[in-house]
């Protein structure tokens, strides 16, 4: 296992490993990577700023994009979970103390870099998962929009609630929430700042589950990684030329998503796992994919 967290400091990263199937050590504040599951296929990134309730500052922002960085160019990995390691909380959005210290043009700078993260995780190539568990407003939603797949707790909270602070979503929540849940709804969620929970975000698409909260309240990171599981014996590369043929497909008209899906078919027809899928059919036994 591969563990990514902040050093004292809370900015330099330290790496060590950890042999798989160990018991997690005490979690680092910050941003971490584990990296396990079954055969090491399961990444999550573990989120840990209590203090902060996981906003997002500029430390902890930096921290993640060394994580994606970390995931991007790792072969093993199949599925990424964003979890958080707070109880009660997902991720509070932009962490708005530090906001206030910074002048217009540091505002403007730093909204970038966060409209740069939530791109980075939409780009990650292999499917990834926002386990919700407690709240996830702002800048936390974005991030949950960010990726392919959103369980929540039943319980749980979000919402992009910048308009009741003076803002308006500015880490790609105006473009993806109605993606997600049409612009009808989306432009009453985002005009409104309103708050909604688990069953009322599934209820619209938001979430593609909601489950009951449990007594460790990690329900929603529960069937998450049982979610994870259910991708993780696919083959990989028609899964990541699926996410990639879906992605881009849906940004252009129909015609022009058939070609890109034709052309995403085409690389994955000369891969090992597509002759080992027609195989294992053929010889009437589970495949066994290899990425390649």
């Amino acid at each position: 296992m591969l563990w990514l967290g902040p050093g004292r400091a809370g900015g330099r990263l330290l790496l060590r490993w950890a042999r798989g199937g160990a018991p997690a050590a005490a979690p680092r504040r910050g941003a971490e990577v584990l990296v396990g599951g079954e055969g090491g296929g399961i990444a999550e990134i573990l989120m840990n700023r209590p203090h902060a309730r996981n906003s997002l500052g500029k430390v902890f922002v930096n921290e993640l994009f060394s994580a994606l960085e970390q995931l991007r160019f790792d072969e093993k990995v199949r599925v990424v979970v964003f979890k958080s390691e707070v109880k009660g909380v997902f991720c509070a959005g932009a962490d708005l103390k530090e906001r206030a210290q910074m002048d217009d043009a540091e505002v403007g700078h730093f909204v970038k870099r966060l409209r740069n993260l939530m791109d980075e995780i939409a780009a990650l190539p292999v499917p990834t998962i926002a386990a919700i568990d407690g709240y996830a407003l702002g800048g936390g939603l974005e991030m949950a929009l960010a990726c392919d797949l959103r369980v929540a707790a039943s319980s749980a909270k979000m919402g992009l609630i910048e308009t009741t602070r003076g803002l308006l979503p500015g880490a790609g929540g105006t473009q993806r929430l109605p993606r997600c849940v049409g612009v009808g709804l989306a432009k009453e969620l985002i005009f409104t700042g309103r708050q909604i929970d688990g069953q009322e975000a599934f209820s619209m698409g938001l979430v593609n589950h909601a489950v009951p909260q449990n007594e460790e309240g990690d329900a929603a990171y529960q069937r998450a990684l049982t979610l994870a599981k259910e991708i993780l014996p696919q083959a990989p590369i028609a899964v990541k030329m699926g996410k990639l043929a879906i992605n881009r497909g849906i940004e252009v008209d129909i015609a022009s998503g058939m070609a890109i899906e034709g052309m995403c078919y085409a690389q994955n027809i000369p891969t090992r796992d597509r002759q080992e899928g027609m195989a294992a059919f053929k010889e009437k036994r589970p495949p066994r994919f290899i990425g390649k």
